[in-house]
């Protein structure tokens, strides 16, 4: 299994409206930047990742899971662009900002602390550890 992060504008799609979608899930869609778009190819279904609140609140809020790997983003018609399929797994009981990682030295080399800017990102095994211990949630 791989561990991910998912940046989402709450205004935009928010933590309640993943939840509101049930097993289902909703596809991730509307990347366009290629190195998160390769990210998501690289994804398998039960991978799981931080669905962050990026903008105002800037924290960790819960966890997903990929419920369907890489297919045709339904919002273009270039062909280029892909997404992921996912699904709402469990909210985190205290969120975890970006300021509480950038604080923790274990988490120095984590991809939001250095390129908070990439909407889907690589977390390593390790890191999800911390940043669930940090947010008080089961891994």
């Amino acid at each position: 299994m791989t561990y991910w992060l998912f940046k989402s504008e709450a205004e935009v799609w928010s933590w309640d409206q993943q939840v509101a979608k049930g097993d289902e899930g909703e596809q991730w869609d509307g990347v366009r930047n290629y190195q998160a778009r390769n990210n998501m190819r690289q994804m398998k279904v039960g991978d799981l990742g931080f669905f962050y609140h990026s903008r105002a609140e800037k924290e960790i809020v819960g966890i997903v899971s990929v419920c369907a790997e890489a297919h045709p983003d339904s919002t273009t018609d270039d062909p280029r662009w892909e997404c992921v399929d996912i699904k709402a797994v469990r909210p985190f009981t205290t969120p975890v900002t970006l300021a509480m990682c950038k604080a923790d030295p274990r988490l120095e080399n984590m991809v939001l602390v250095n390129n908070s800017r990439l909407s889907v990102q690589p977390v390593s095994e390790e890191e999800w550890k911390v940043v669930c211990e940090l947010g008080n949630t089961a891994p």
